[in-house]
């Protein structure tokens, strides 16, 4: 592994919240090419983040690990997976919500135990991180890095049980807030989810015979996965090698909380959430978005890719033809690149061409997921109206975002949301359009086509979980700087 390394801030951080995270497990009874495995089901969940990403295996007598920062095809050669030999193998892709973008806090964690190593990838974001930091330190522990899965990864080496199953059951009900996570022993793999079940989690059965668990079903899918089903919210599931146990443990008392972003941007269209298609779900947004918020235009056109669906439903709904108006670079990413002030000014023509064939003269509508920050909106819509469009309506498939998000996306303060600083028709003047409008949650809630079980505090500000302990993001990077 490089040695630490700060990320430098990307100019290409735009409108949307940013990614979570993804994880990966995966058993197989041959002990063949489990890491790659593992390595293709995380190039699957690759959208949820391209910050660092890492694979830790075991062969039934110890466990290897490589990680840094980058994108999977710039850590992962076939040089750094030949020697991640064994039975089980875990994986993560990261975006930070705790801790700063460092080599440090890249996952999976590894560490020696007197039970074995046990290695720990969690997508997710603990609310009471700060307070559990502090027992440990003040029990002695010595910590390395600034993330809470650390903290979650020391916490279970230090407790009681037989199994990593018992001490992880006996330590869940310590962590508040979010974390699916994936368990590492040296003879099994452990998938499990908080009680609210913020943050999705699938497992399947793979053609080999053994078992994997991802993020979402797309990566399982990839791997050829069979009986894909979700992981229950506070459900743990022990894979060892073919056989598999699962039992829950408890339940949040207020009802699961799972997140509507899901649907509306974070998921691959092309998997499933809560038995729904995301794809499909996309499209109603995008059809309740034009009951509700009708324009009268001559083309819709998406800000690519997660708003197409969307767009493909509001067309539908409302009649009025769908075309490409953007085109996207795809291989833009991250960048290690520290930005100039040209390169910031420039950022979205970067990522964006338009197409004037299918805008001059035309009444668009603009349909895009969400309005977080507002740095890429107004960009996007003066490069509409300087292709020769006569107005411009910019519609939003999701709720105006009015609260910071602490359950594991990057979205933490309130000066960082603008609908939380502008009134609409002071935001709909900063983007520059003719009308803007957002999807109600009432309209969203019935896309989704459920009326409870949602996590809709971006919007609302009603958090399933008590958030007054939260710390920010980067507060425990100050004490190791």
């Amino acid at each position: 592994m490089k040695p630490s390394t700060q990320l430098a801030s990307s100019p290409f951080r735009d409108d949307r919240p940013s990614e979570e995270c993804g994880v990966v497990a995966v058993s197989s009874p041959s002990g063949e090419e489990t890491a790659q495995l593992a390595f293709f089901g995380l190039f699957a969940l690759q959208h949820r983040g391209q910050e660092a990403a890492g694979i830790a295996v075991s062969d039934g007598q110890r466990a290897r690990i490589h990680k840094d920062v980058g994108l999977l095809s710039q850590i992962f050669t076939p040089e750094t997976l030949a020697p991640l030999t064994g039975y089980q193998a875990i994986g993560h892709t990261r975006y930070s919500t705790m801790g700063a973008s460092t080599a440090r806090n890249a996952q999976p964690f590894l560490v020696e135990t007197m039970h074995g190593p046990l290695a720990l990838a969690h997508n997710g974001s603990l609310v009471n991180a700060t307070e559990l930091r502090s027992q440990l330190l003040q029990r002695g522990f010595a910590l390395t890095a600034a993330s809470d899965t650390e903290v979650m990864a020391l916490m279970l080496a230090a407790a009681s049980g037989r199994t990593w199953e018992e001490r992880l059951e006996r330590t869940m009900p310590s962590w508040k807030g979010a974390y699916s996570l994936v368990l590492l022993g040296i003879d099994s793999f452990i998938a499990a989810r908080d009680p609210w079940g913020f943050r999705p989690l699938s497992i399947g059965r793979t053609p080999e015979g053994g078992w994997a668990a991802a993020s979402e079903t797309c990566a399982l899918n990839t791997l050829g996965c069979t009986e894909i089903n979700e992981v229950e919210n506070g459900e743990i599931v022990v894979v060892r090698g073919k056989e598999i146990t699962r039992h829950r443990t408890t339940t949040a008392a207020t009802g699961p909380a799972r997140c509507s972003f899901e649907f509306v941007y974070f998921s691959r269209p092309d998997s499933e959430w809560d038995g729904e298609s995301v794809h499909k779900v996309r499209q109603k947004l995008g059809e309740q978005l034009a009951i509700e918020w009708p324009a009268e235009a001559d083309v819709v056109v998406p800000v690519p890719d997660s708003s197409i669906p969307a767009a493909i439903g509001y067309s539908r709904q409302s009649g009025i033809p769908f075309n490409d108006g953007f085109i996207k670079n795809r291989y833009i990413g991250r960048t290690f690149i520290e930005p100039t002030q040209l390169l910031r000014e420039r950022r979205v023509a970067m990522k964006f061409n338009v197409l004037p064939a299918n805008l001059a003269g035309q009444r668009v509508v603009i349909i895009d997921d969400s309005l977080v920050r507002g740095t890429t909106s107004a960009q996007l819509i003066k490069l509409v109206r300087d292709a020769g469009a006569k107005e411009v309506h910019l519609r939003i498939t999701s709720p105006r975002v009015l609260h910071p998000c602490h359950m594991g996306v990057d979205m933490g303060t309130y000066d960082e949301l603008i609908a939380a600083r502008f009134d609409p028709e002071r935001l709909r003047q900063h983007v520059g359009a003719d009308t803007l409008a957002f999807l109600s949650v009432e309209g969203m809630m019935a896309a989704i086509g459920k009326k409870s079980g949602y996590c809709t505090a971006c919007f609302t500000g009603k958090y399933p979980v008590d958030v007054s302990g939260v710390a920010p993001k980067e507060s425990f990077e100050f004490a190791l700087a």
